[in-house]
């Protein structure tokens, strides 16, 4: 069982196709990895004009093409340019992790990770309640579904956690055939009820004259929907995870790990594609369902909130059309689900045990299921499956994710001295930055909840890092030509004797000093031969490293070279490659350090450095319980 339960790990996660997939065992055509995308993007046309018309009322289809123009001039040129430049699937995150060092990089990214947290948590949830709501409106359906909106939706979403407990495969097979499907069945509503627009002009005269009543004024039109745009910013989702799939795209036979040129090509055919498609969906459904649906049925409890396309559809093409767009609907909007799970399945190995700040059990998939639909449970039972309540908190991850890859890609251009793309990219920045802000203050539960998401990461994180801190940190150590030349020479004599060097000025004197003084407080023979080792110091914050020992002459002593921001770790793991590599336990022989054991602790955490020698003794003696196999450390 508990095989079982632990099992699908991070070297595993390649069956499951989610947005942050690290490993690909097959890839797939642009378009067909756009309807893995889809299934989050497009489904939002199952709520969106029906939160567009709450939201905007008669201005509705104005509040939506200044979407659409920020959608295809700001959100689609940032994207095309974080696929040419995050092309491994990390997107913006990874942009902005680069452009911060050490703790403040890996700290940016924790707060991001926790709006990415809501965004996808909010999917799960948000669209499991809209399934609910169509399944709900259904003329079909049982009495005893009404007012039981929590119970349908936790049902949805235990039954998406059941899917992934037990493996989550073809799921690009699945998605095309959900968007193939859905997409169709809504052009066949949105020809239908532009037809009826086309049919009975009255109604466009009625919606223009109530437009015109209401607000006369051409110019405060334009102002209103510029203002209540932030409210329908939902239209945006499906940008990051479009750049994240695409490890999923077949590139060209040319491509290279560092110039992908085909796979760049596919991902940005798959942005520019979605957009055009969605921007189309979204104009003519905003317009038809303003028109040709009453306001008062866009309201709370009314039959068009949260589902105003599949109202048109009972209403002009049947009950039995209906029933079939309804259980469209509710696939793609339950797979949407699908999609988000997977995106977090992968999105937290992906970062957080790299940084040391996940315990062991995150790497593995059914664990983290079961945290995932615990939380989507209690965001579901505080919210009460309300799709209108939930619309802010998803608002908010999405443009929060959108914001910071406008400004990474405006920090990337000015690095690159692009002046007029810096320019053009700073207004994009600038325009998000305040629609952020706007839906931020207009619906602040979306920042409660990404608060909540950020607070649990960081504290998790902290918790993590100092129960990992003794861990051996190398995910591979590798020992250069000279290096083992230097062992195997010392080992042929049955002994390997390591000094740790601090390095200072790379002197004579300072070598000299040291192995004098090491030889006379640590009673080493002079006839012995001794090899330093220096770890030279680098970020830090890093918590899994690739570790390269170079072995170099300094002043006729021998000496290995390894970087790394972790100096016991690095050490631990550097003597127990050596015992490894020749099969002879080596010794290593330090200094006390000065200073406080607690300051010293603390030091350790947040620089890496802190008392080395007692460290070192610990973080081997926790890698290695056999006495005689663990290497000895002395200290004078």
């Amino acid at each position: 069982m508990a095989n079982w339960f632990l099992g699908g790990l991070s070297d595993q996660v390649g069956q499951h196709q989610g947005p942050h997939i690290e490993v690909v065992h097959k890839t797939h055509s642009w378009w067909r990895v756009m309807c893995l995308t889809g299934v989050d993007y497009f489904s939002t046309l199952g709520y969106q004009p029906a939160i567009a018309a709450l939201a905007a009322g008669l201005i509705s289809p104005f509040a939506t093409i200044v979407l659409v123009a920020l959608t295809l001039l700001g959100a689609l040129p940032i994207y095309l340019r974080v696929s040419r430049e995050s092309f491994k699937g990390s997107g913006s995150i990874a942009m902005l992790e680069r452009l911060l060092p050490w703790w403040a990089g890996k700290l940016f990214v924790l707060v991001l990770l926790g709006f990415a947290a809501t965004d996808f948590m909010i999917t799960i949830t948000l669209s499991a309640a809209d399934a609910s709501a169509h399944a709900i409106e259904n003329p079909f359906a049982p009495s005893w579904f009404h007012g039981n909106e929590v119970l349908l939706t936790l049902f949805l979403i235990a039954l998406l956690g059941g899917v992934f407990l037990r493996g989550f495969k073809e799921a690009i097979g699945i998605a095309v055939v959900l968007v193939a499907v859905y997409l169709s069945l809504n052009v066949v509503v949105m020809v239908v009820s532009v037809a009826q627009v086309i049919i009975h002009p009255v109604d466009v005269g009625n919606w223009w004259t109530a437009l015109s009543t209401q607000h006369g004024n051409p110019f405060l039109v334009v102002g209103i929907a510029l203002v209540v745009f932030p409210k329908l910013a939902l239209g945006l989702s499906g940008f990051e995870t479009g750049v994240a799939v695409m490890p999923q795209i077949t590139g060209d036979p040319s491509d290279t790990v560092e110039k992908p040129t085909g796979r760049i090509r596919g991902a940005g055919r798959l942005l520019t594609t979605s957009a055009l498609i969605m921007s189309g969906f979204l104009i003519v459904s905003s317009l038809v369902t303003t028109i040709l649906i009453p306001q008062k049925d866009f309201q709370p409890g009314g039959p068009a909130n949260g589902r105003a396309l599949a109202f048109l559809a009972h209403e002009y093409l049947g009950s039995a059309f209906g029933t079939v767009y309804d259980v469209s609907t509710i696939c793609i909007l339950w797979f949407a689900g699908a999609s988000a799970m997977a995106g977090l399945l992968n999105l937290v190995p992906r970062y957080l045990p790299r940084y040391g700040m996940a315990p062991n059990w995150a790497r593995a998939v059914r664990p983290l299921v079961l945290v995932f639909t615990a939380i989507a449970f209690l965001i579901t039972v505080v919210f009460q499956a309300n799709v209108d309540a939930q619309g802010g908190a998803y608002a908010t991850g999405v443009l929060v994710l959108i914001t910071s890859a406008s400004v990474a890609v405006m920090l990337s251009t000015i690095r690159k001295r692009q002046r007029k793309r810096s320019i053009a990219f700073g207004v994009v920045s600038i325009v998000f930055v305040y629609t952020t802000i706007a839906n931020m203050i207009e619906r602040p539960d979306g920042l409660r909840i990404a608060t909540l998401f950020i607070v649990g990461i960081l504290v998790v994180s902290i918790v993590s890092r100092v129960q990992r801190s003794l861990q051996l940190r190398a995910s591979s150590v590798t020992l250069d030509e000279p290096a083992v030349a230097y062992l195997r020479a010392d080992a042929a004599h049955g002994a390997i004797r390591i000094i740790a060097n601090e390095p200072d000025d790379g002197s004579a004197q300072e070598y000299n000093s040291k192995n004098k003084d090491e030889r006379h407080h640590s009673h080493i023979p002079e006839k012995d031969k001794v090899i330093f080792l220096e770890v030279h110091k680098s970020d830090s914050s890093d918590f899994e490293e690739d570790l390269v020992v170079r072995g170099v002459d300094k002043h006729g002593y021998r000496v290995l070279e390894v970087r790394s921001g972790n100096i016991p770790n690095t050490i631990a793991a550097v003597l127990l490659r050596i015992r490894d590599e020749t099969d002879v336990v080596p010794t290593i022989y330090f200094e006390w350090s000065e200073g406080s054991p607690i300051s010293n602790l603390f030091k350790y955490l947040i620089t890496g450095v802190g008392d080395v020698a007692p460290v070192t003794r610990e973080v081997l003696r926790e890698s290695e319980p056999n006495m005689k196999r663990r290497p000895s450390v002395h200290v004078s």
